[in-house]
Parts: C-alpha cells; sequence; structure tokens
C-alpha cells in the first residue's frame, strides 16, 4: 500500500516491501558487486521486507569512541527479511556522516557513511557532491533526503553504491517511499530505483530492542 500519510523520511518506522512491479530489476546490481549466479536467482525470486526502527540517540560508544554522549544524532536500523529460506542482512546506519566500517555475508566489508541532506535544494545538493544527475531524480522541492554512501574495500570488491533515500510519487501515482540508488565499478555504471510498499508498524518488541549500531 501507499505510504500513509503520518510517514515521512523523518519517520519510516514500520515494515516496508519491495514492489517489484514498481522497482527497477536489481539482479544486475547484485552482479557487478559480486554476487553469485544462484544466490541472485534466488533473492530474485523472495519477497524482501525491511523492518525500519528510526530514533534519536547518541553515536554507539562502541563504534564512535570519541563521539559526544550528550548529542543525540539520527539511527535508522532496518533488519531485511526474504522469503524462501534466504539468510537476510542488517543495515543499521548513523546519520552524522561519519566513515565506518562493516562486514556480512553478502557484501564483505564495506566502509561507509550516512547522512542528512536537508533545504529547499537537497536534491541539488546531493547531485553536486555525488556528481550523478539521477541520485536527485523525482523528489519533492524542499523535502529532507538521507543519503548513503559505501565503498567495498575487498581484494576483489572494489564497488562504490550511493543510495538516496525519501518519500515520493512513484510511477502509479502513489505515495512511497523511494531508494535512487547509482552503483559503480570501475567505468560500469547501473542506476536503478527501488520502490516499497507500506506494510504495516513494527512490533513493539522489536522497537525497543533495536540495537544502536553505524
Amino acid at each position: 500500500m501507499a505510504a500513509p500519510d503520518s510517514k515521512s523520511i523523518h519517520n519510516l518506522n514500520g515494515k516496508w516491501q519491495m514492489n517489484k512491479t514498481l522497482s527497477d530489476p536489481f539482479e544486475p546490481v547484485l552482479a557487478l558487486q559480486g554476487i553469485g549466479f544462484l544466490t541472485r536467482k534466488a533473492i530474485n525470486a523472495a519477497t524482501l521486507t525491511l523492518h525500519i526502527t528510526q530514533m534519536e540517540a547518541p553515536a554507539s560508544e562502541a563504534l564512535d569512541p570519541i563521539a559526544d554522549p550528550t548529542e543525540k544524532v539520527t539511527h535508522v536500523n532496518i533488519d531485511q527479511t526474504l522469503t524462501g529460506g534466504i539468510k537476510g542482512t542488517s543495515e543499521m546506519r548513523c546519520l552524522d556522516n561519519r566513515r565506518r566500517s562493516h562486514s556480512d555475508w553478502f557484501f564483505g566489508t564495506v566502509e561507509g557513511r550516512t547522512l542528512w541532506v536537508r533545504g529547499p535544494d537537497a536534491a541539488a545538493a546531493v547531485v553536486k557532491e555525488f556528481g550523478d544527475e539521477y541520485l536527485g531524480q523525482g523528489w519533492p522541492a524542499g523535502d529532507d533526503l538521507i543519503v548513503s554512501y559505501v565503498k567495498n574495500t575487498d581484494p576483489n570488491g572494489g564497488w562504490v553504491a550511493v543510495q538516496v533515500w525519501g518519500i515520493k510519487t512513484a510511477s502509479d501515482g502513489n505515495r512511497r517511499y523511494v531508494r535512487n540508488i547509482v552503483v559503480t565499478k570501475g567505468s560500469k555504471r547501473i542506476a536503478v530505483q527501488l520502490v516499497y510498499d507500506f506494510v504495516g508498524e513494527r512490533d513493539k518488541k522489536a522497537d525497543e530492542d533495536a540495537d544502536l549500531n553505524y
């Protein structure tokens, strides 16, 4: 379903399911990132759901020992689940623009940063900083945006992914949570848009148990 009026880039709390009809094919991105053929096919056939907890809290001391414990920043913690018995991953982000490293079974070792881009010209500011017009397409004027920059640091990796998250009108005319994504590796570049349906609020206990991470 479309994003309810209560949801915005400042309140993504809830469960969001990727809409395959409205989203671009994602398998070419996975191939560029070095994901194996069988895994790509299994993911392509699965249903992906994001379980999002968004909050204001200090940065994790374990990950950022120099962070000011009195300064609150935005955290967006996402547990990704897939049907078909495929193990999910987590996106646990602290929106303070600090570089942090992370490793998991799927993407390997990456270094990334996540940040707010605010103001009436947020989309133009994203394009100026990251140099790709696709990232700024379709966002409502004046809306704040979340930007994620990730670089794979594995010896055989080398890909870079930039994502811009926001709420905008999808091709079906409904208001939805959307990610504009550009992935590059050497001279290769793939741009895709992922669109998500809102499927309900998170369980209260899941919110209480959410870890603060990167």
